[in-house]
């Protein structure tokens, strides 16, 4: 009994062209998903996101030389670096600008005793811990995970803080430590014998390396 063929000659080649552009696209929506994951239309890297003041770093840091911790008065003893209050702001502000329209909402603030609601630049996800004084504590400075704030007309997020930039320093944090009386120092370079230099201050600081690496320390 002859039976009819089901399937012409070409239906090989066509089978084998669908599995080359099956794949191709497989790899081709792969790329364009870690690309789109490692964008700033994901990350918000190098976008400074709308605040209720356009409150300038480089003015009061560069401008008027304020060290970090005058706002941020939590980052050597507590996980969270501090938001400063209205009260703070005002230290000056009752005295400096006192017309500006730019600031009306600090003295809005100031008259109803409501706070400034800023918006977060930096936010890690809730699974993740971080805690900002062990960092400082272990010669870790501002910019090396904030950036050139001194520069920054507004404020943006300088770095992801995706995890495998975060394993960079946990892996080898004798590239990126400081002397500890250099932290807050925003114009800091790494020295041209920073590897040498940093693999003493690891050791001085009692930083232990091989424990970096370990799940606990950051998700608990």
């Amino acid at each position: 009994m002859h039976v009819a063929q089901v399937f012409n000659e070409s239906a090989n080649t066509l089978a084998r062209a669908s599995l080359v552009v099956a794949a191709v696209a497989l790899i081709a929506g792969g790329g364009l998903a870690v690309a789109l994951y490692r964008s700033s239309y994901v990350t918000q890297v190098g976008i400074a996101k709308d605040q209720p003041i356009p409150f300038s770093h480089q003015r009061h840091v560069a401008g008027n030389g304020i060290d970090c911790r005058y706002c941020h008065t939590s980052v050597e003893t507590g996980a969270f670096a501090g938001i400063p209050p209205t009260e703070t702001c005002m230290t000056c502000h009752s005295q400096v600008l006192t017309e500006a329209n730019l600031i009306q909402p600090l003295h809005d603030s100031w008259n109803s005793g409501a706070p400034v609601r800023w918006t977060r630049v930096s936010d890690l996800p809730d699974f993740t811990y971080f805690d900002h004084s062990i960092h400082i504590a272990k010669g870790v400075g501002c910019t090396t995970c904030h950036g050139p704030v001194d520069q920054m007309p507004l404020t943006w997020k300088a770095e992801t803080f995706h995890m495998s930039w975060c394993l960079q320093c946990h892996r080898a944090p004798e590239k990126f430590v400081r002397p500890k009386e250099l932290v807050f120092d925003v114009k800091w370079t790494p020295p041209t014998d920073q590897f040498a230099q940093g693999a003493r201050l690891v050791e001085e600081y009692g930083i232990k390396k091989e424990q970096l690496t370990d799940c606990s320390v950051c998700h608990r």
